[in-house]
């Protein structure tokens, strides 16, 4: 007996042959994104800089709900 395994929402939303890259964006904006990273610039083995990013897509009224 071959089991099954249900789809995750990434490919529910991303499965569908009618989705655009519109409803992509749409759903990731109404969900909201953060995205983060590091970046470290060194030489020798001496760390120089170091930066963390941090960015957040969303709509605004999920930020500020008035």
């Amino acid at each position: 007996m071959s089991q099954r395994k249900s789809p995750s929402k990434v490919q529910q939303i991303l499965g569908e042959a009618d989705a655009s890259l519109l409803d992509l964006v749409d759903h990731v904006v109404n969900k909201g994104v953060v995205i983060e990273g590091d970046v470290l610039l060194g030489l020798a083995d001496v760390d120089l800089v170091y930066l963390r990013l941090s960015a957040l897509l969303c709509a605004a009224d999920r930020v500020a709900p008035s």
